[in-house]
């Protein structure tokens, strides 16, 4: 009988970015409204929908395997999970979110400190209270099902630990943000057990560097050009690459093929210097992984 793997795709934000990353990856996962165990091409595993808020307690208790979830649920649930890697999805956010502690603009608070016998609104109850509880700082923590900046505005709460990327939202309603708490980005969790299992810790590494492989992707390109021999050292002063670009010499010819990788962005500024330095043929190709 084949080994499976259990692997939990978070449902949510997530779900669109991380079936799209597996289908970068390799893996071809398919999704049906009315199911939430998702099918994909690979016998050795089985997927599973999950929130993001509930993934490490699944994985902590061995339901699954392996899954992706927020950093900030993991530490809010305080699960005992092995981080296996962390996953920036460039198509959702570059930027890590930011749980802050936040107050109306009026406020005379001006620290965690200040906040001492009050009462605070936020979604990582957990974490809210630990965090205040090691710094011997008396609250009382309220959950918020939502609007949570409106607790605050309308002086339902003291203050609220949110979630945010730029500050932008929070500003334009009229708060204010005085401590940052913690960065959060998705990360892999593994459970301990099945990370110590031979067979299952090598397919959760396969896939963990396949996914981060294909983010690295993301934003590059491949570009190649041809170019007179006695240009190739002032081509490769300006052209950017991973390591060193390759040179390959064009047969029974004083040209060269010259290829590199690059950052997307840097091609419009780049491709008019190599024109004038001769180069020709330039060709830009996507990439799928970068390992």
């Amino acid at each position: 009988m084949t080994q499976q793997l259990k692997f939990g795709i978070p449902k949510g934000s997530l779900e669109n970015a991380t079936i799209d990353l597996f289908g970068k990856a390799g893996w071809n996962v398919s999704v049906s409204s009315r199911s939430y165990f998702p099918t994909v091409d690979d016998d050795e595993l089985r997927c599973s929908l999950i929130r993001t808020q509930e993934m490490s307690k699944y994985v902590e208790k061995g339901t699954i395997d392996v899954g992706i979830a927020g950093r900030d649920w993991v530490r809010e649930n305080d699960s005992d999970v092995m981080t296996v890697c962390e996953l920036i999805y460039s198509k959702v956010s570059r930027r890590p979110a930011r749980w802050v502690l936040v107050v109306a603009q009026d406020s005379p608070v001006q620290s965690a400190e200040d906040l001492a016998g009050k009462t605070i609104a936020t979604e990582l109850v957990g974490f809210t209270q630990r965090y205040f509880a090691e710094r011997s700082i008396p609250v009382t923590v309220e959950f918020s099902w939502g609007a949570t900046e409106a607790k605050v505005v309308e002086g339902l709460c003291d203050a609220i630990v949110e979630v945010t990327e730029t500050g932008s939202t929070i500003r334009a309603n009229g708060l204010r943000i005085i401590q940052d708490l913690m960065e959060s980005v998705p990360v892999v969790i593994a459970n301990r057990q099945s990370w110590n299992d031979p067979w299952k810790r090598g397919k959760i590494e396969q896939i963990a560097t396949l996914l981060q492989a294909a983010l690295r992707a993301e934003s590059m390109v491949g570009l190649k050009m041809n170019a007179p021999n006695h240009r190739v050292e002032e081509i490769i002063k300006i052209l950017p690459s991973l390591n060193n670009p390759t040179v390959a010499h064009l047969f029974n010819s004083n040209w060269v093929s010259i290829e590199s990788v690059l950052n997307e962005k840097e091609v419009r500024k780049i491709v008019p210097e190599l024109i004038k330095l001769g180069a020709e043929g330039i060709i830009e190709y996507s990439l799928n992984k970068i390992i």
